[in-house]
């Protein structure tokens, strides 16, 4: 059963300068019970595709396209009854640099206590939180003390017991193992794996497809703002069709073997009304003339892939 689907979802921001295009015509669906890894570039939509599906976007707005969550279009819903019903309560987010957001002058159970007021919960709030701290191998001693007095794995764990607090069926987490060691990153998609098994859904966005690999069943490659490679993480990791997906694959260094990252030159394009055409052009060692068209959505076995290369 398809659990999440976005359809042809457009999202820009507003400048002076024009309109930035942070997410144009994306779609990908995922079943009940699956998760989803966004990977890309810095400035390529990721984050702004998690916000989308959040409707918390500052500065921007949905211009056009659907998202329909468990057979609900929840963009048709009132910003009331979206944060009645759905946001926190059936979606909720990690977002990126969270544990930096932590407030230095409350303590942690003030923290939790001002989630579950903002979401009127009219439940135990003991018993929820508790039950919030032991989905994340927390004890209950963390909720008398400040941030400044939690490492950095123990604050990002309660920034994802925020997320759970409601008991939500997907979580988008941004970079939740971004600024961590190897060790307590390791702990964080351990916690992710064993939080799957208990029925959580996940959008995980990253720059590192490893991560990505360890915890989704399926992958999207993002570039300007367009996801230009969607598909099973099997099919993508071992059978990249787009050349950016497969300059992302070749960047991850090799444990085993002489072969060395290959680094990709160029930067990503300006998302300030880009030209109507492949926005990899500038980069993509396959380019070709009709590459200065929109490229064609193309079928894999498990996706799509934009890319003329496949006409």
């Amino acid at each position: 059963m398809e659990f999440l689907v976005v359809d042809d979802l457009t999202t820009h921001y507003t400048t002076e300068k024009g309109s930035v295009e942070a997410v144009q015509n994306v779609s990908f669906s995922i079943n009940e019970g699956e998760s989803i890894g966004i990977a890309g570039e810095s400035a390529c939509g990721k984050s702004t595709l998690g916000l989308s599906l959040m409707r918390t976007i500052q500065g921007g707005r949905i211009i056009s396209g659907k998202i329909s969550f468990g057979g609900k279009s929840i963009l048709d819903l009132s910003e009331e009854e979206f944060n009645k019903n759905y946001r926190w309560k059936k979606i909720s987010m990690v977002f990126q640099g969270a544990m930096n957001s932590l407030d230095p002058v409350y303590t942690i159970y003030q923290q939790f206590l001002d989630v579950l007021k903002q979401h009127n919960y009219k439940g135990d709030h003991g018993e929820i939180i508790k039950s919030s701290l032991q989905s994340v191998s927390l004890n209950e001693d963390v909720l008398k003390k400040y941030p400044h007095e939690l490492s950095g794995g123990m604050k990002q764990r309660i920034v994802i017991a925020m997320a759970l607090l409601l008991k939500p069926k997907l979580v988008i987490a941004d970079e939740p193992t971004t600024a961590l060691d190897v060790l307590v990153q390791s702990q964080i998609l351990n916690l992710f794996k064993k939080l799957k098994k208990q029925g959580v859904s996940f959008m995980l966005i990253s720059h590192d497809l490893s991560t990505i690999s360890e915890v989704c069943e399926k992958i999207g490659i993002m570039y300007g703002g367009k996801m230009v490679e969607f598909g099973g993480s099997a099919e993508i990791l071992q059978n990249p069709k787009h050349p950016y997906t497969q300059a992302l694959i070749q960047s991850i260094p090799k444990l085993r073997g002489n072969e060395k990252p290959k680094f990709l030159p160029g930067s990503p394009p300006a998302l300030i009304n880009p030209k109507p055409q492949c926005r990899f052009i500038d980069r993509c060692p396959e380019a070709m003339e009709k590459c200065k068209k929109e490229p064609p959505t193309l079928k894999t076995d498990s996706g799509y892939v934009l890319c003329w290369l496949y006409e």
